[in-house]
């Protein structure tokens, strides 16, 4: 993320970031999106030397589901056991497997570019580079190589609209007992009346006959296929691996046609196996769907149709088995809205004759062979979750409000999004009504925060730390998150040359403060900044201006005060006075410090570290106090469960289908006699 940067010399001379402070060391630098930094690199943890900058493609897989997989794989009696419980299987449709509850995600998004390539895209990749570019560099020929290498790259790239309208004639030929499966879990959830979406659409649905919809969308490759659908009321055209990064579909079509919060349920079925852009599909899926609405997604064992359309497949198709599919699928609802999705599980609906697909061990023979030989059907698999609806700000609790204006936010990793949502309520909680409106229209402006926060991953600069940033930032009312700000921010930070007659004297004045304090000072200038107003302007230059007379005032008093401390008070004391304009003048604060004697600055210094010290005992008690609520939240329904399951085991009354009445039952002690039998 920032290996770009020439040197970290640049950091030296802004306000965060002086000789060693945010310097380099012991670098959580494999980026954001890099699983060995959510694990290595978090507050508190220690970070192994051997964290690289680039990720292995083979030890990815197991960072998200590995464990999830060594459950549902243990082997013996337990392998058939569903990770749902009773109460939640009898509410969904059959085959329920994995349960809203049993998800687990990493941090952050855990996948590489590699990961939803085809193989003929790695293949290019591994012979376009000439050996000579990777021997020191040697000059023309290596030039000459990369470029060569990049013609060749080029011809080769996989254009999937493309490969599927030369397959418009190919259908996919699926056995009606694999159908069949998809059929009935469709009619459990899809009602007549409904508006419906479907992404990858071709020729067959696998809708109900009986199914009356109000409106049946399709969105596929190949027009000519979707024409011939008899479900489908309109249609067009898009690539599904046209994105925006992180943010969504391309299609211009597609955001003419397609308005937000306007489909009850969106339908994805055999279509995951070919996208390059997962979480971008799924993001604009979330839009599509009304609150409460549901997006589910069947596909196939991973050899089904490997002879038609086996080309296509991205790369984590091809390695990876039926289970690990379960468990990318679910991440893809994950990390596109995070919690704007609830509800999300598992269904295994392969047909009997299937046999048990999810828990095979796949040996070479059956890698090599491929397709259905044997004539079995294939395995049929669901992953589906609903949207929430997005809080009420003058409703419920502020921090959830917070999380859920932040579901489909670019930039900010999930883990971001934790760090900070529990801070901006706290600054929100502070905040007077008229405020508190700015604040909440200000959330908006988190993804250009943390753009750049972002590079300082590389520094000393934790995720908590990033994270109290930005919600300074955005509770301070100032705050618009305009160019002008954000790029001060940035040269606050040492991302951008510093101004010479701010941030350079400012990075310099104040190099002996803690970068927490460093944080707290930044959180305060940067939305004095870009204003354009007369009076801020200059009252910016009369706190870079007051710094060294400041510091010289408080040496004087206090001789023995560490460096540290006479930067943290006198910076802090004219902030307070100087940046607001209107407060004091130059002369008026000059007067005031002057009077000011040891005492009154020592216990001025005291109260402020007090207010540290108190702000992070309450930040500790709040997080306490929700966990508590959450697990008492959790024991309620535990027992609510067990109550459940005890009436069931205890009930009195049977339904006797030989009178087709519900009758009394007698319970003896080696078990239950029904009535009539």
């Amino acid at each position: 993320m920032v290996g770009s940067r020439k040197s970290a010399s640049a950091a030296v001379l802004c306000c965060l970031s002086t000789a060693g402070a945010f310097a380099p060391s012991n670098p959580c630098h494999g980026g954001r999106s890099s699983p060995h930094v959510s694990q290595g690199c978090g507050e508190g943890s220690t970070t192994s030397s051997t964290v690289g900058s680039s990720t292995s493609l083979d030890a990815l897989p197991p960072l998200i589901i590995g464990p999830m997989i060594r459950r549902m794989t243990g082997g013996g009696e337990k392998n058939n056991m569903p990770m749902a419980n009773y109460d939640e299987a009898m509410k969904e449709a059959p085959g329920l497997r994995v349960g809203a509850e049993a998800w687990k995600w990493p941090p952050v998004w855990p996948y590489d570019g590699n990961f939803f390539k085809r193989q003929v895209e790695l293949d290019n990749a591994k012979t376009s580079s000439s050996p000579l570019s990777m021997i020191n560099n040697l000059g023309e020929a290596a030039e000459n190589a990369s470029e060569e290498g990049d013609a060749a790259k080029k011809e080769v790239s996989f254009d999937s609209l493309e490969f599927w309208q030369g397959k418009g004639d190919v259908k996919t030929e699926i056995d009606s007992r694999t159908v069949e499966k998809i059929t009935n879990h469709y009619s459990f959830y899809l009602r007549d009346g409904m508006s419906v979406l479907e992404l990858g659409a071709a020729d067959n649905s696998y809708l109900p006959e009986t199914l009356k919809l109000n409106s049946h969308v399709g969105v596929g490759a190949v027009q000519s296929q979707m024409d011939s659908n008899p479900s489908i009321t309109s249609s067009f055209v898009v690539d599904l691996n046209d994105v925006v990064e992180d943010d969504g579909l391309s299609s211009d079509e597609w955001k003419e046609k397609i308005e937000d919060n306007s489909f009850d349920a969106i339908i994805m079925a055999n279509t995951i196996d070919f996208l390059n852009n997962p979480r971008e599909v799924f993001k604009s899926a979330w839009r599509a769907l009304k609150p409460g609405g549901v997006m589910i997604v069947p596909f196939l064992s991973k050899d089904a149709y490997v002879s038609e359309f086996g080309d296509a497949f991205t790369k984590q198709w091809r390695d990876m088995t039926d289970d690990q599919h379960m468990w990318v699928c679910g991440s893809f609802f994950q990390f596109s809205a995070g919690d704007g999705w609830e509800k999300l599980q598992g269904f295994d609906v392969s047909p009997e004759e299937a046999g048990d697909k999810l828990n095979k061990k796949e040996g070479l023979f059956d890698k090599l062979k491929g397709g259905n030989d044997d004539g079995t059907p294939p395995g049929a698999y669901v992953v589906q979750a609903r949207k929430k609806a997005e809080l009420d700000p003058t409703k419920g609790d502020v921090e959830e409000v917070i999380r859920s204006r932040m579901w489909m936010m670019p930039t900010l990793e999930d883990r971001d999004k934790k760090l900070v949502a529990p801070r901006l309520s706290r600054a929100y909680d502070v905040l007077g009504d008229e405020d508190k409106e700015r604040m909440m229209s200000h959330l908006n402006s988190l993804p250009a925060i943390y753009e750049s926060l972002i590079k300082m991953d590389q520094f000393a600069f934790g995720f908590s730390m990033q994270a109290q940033l930005a919600a300074d930032l955005v509770g301070d009312p100032d705050f618009v998150g305009s160019d002008e700000q954000i790029k001060n921010m940035k040269m606050g930070l040492g991302l951008r040359r510093p101004s010479e007659d701010f941030w350079a004297p400012v990075g310099k004045l104040t190099g002996s403060m803690s970068p927490e304090d460093k944080v707290n000072l930044l959180a305060y200038i940067v939305p004095r900044t870009g204003s354009g107003d007369a009076a801020q302007e200059e009252a910016l230059q009369a706190f870079v201006d007051g710094l060294e007379p400041t510091f010289d005032v408080v040496r004087s008093k206090i001789p023995t005060l560490s460096e540290a401390d006479v930067q943290l008070l006198g910076s802090e004391l004219l902030a307070a006075e100087i940046l607001i304009p209107g407060r004091s003048t130059r002369e008026q604060f000059a007067q005031w410090i002057d009077a000011l004697t040891a005492a009154d600055l020592e216990f001025i210094l005291a109260k402020r570290k007090s207010y540290k010290e108190e702000a992070s005992k309450e930040m500790e008690e709040f997080k306490f106090a929700r966990d508590e609520v959450q697990k008492k939240a959790e024991e309620r329904r535990e027992k609510i469960r067990e109550q459940v399951m005890e009436a069931r085991e205890n009930r009195s009354v049977i339904f006797n289908p030989g009178t087709g009445r519900f009758e009394k039952y007698e319970q003896k002690e080696e078990g239950f006699k029904l009535p009539g039998f």
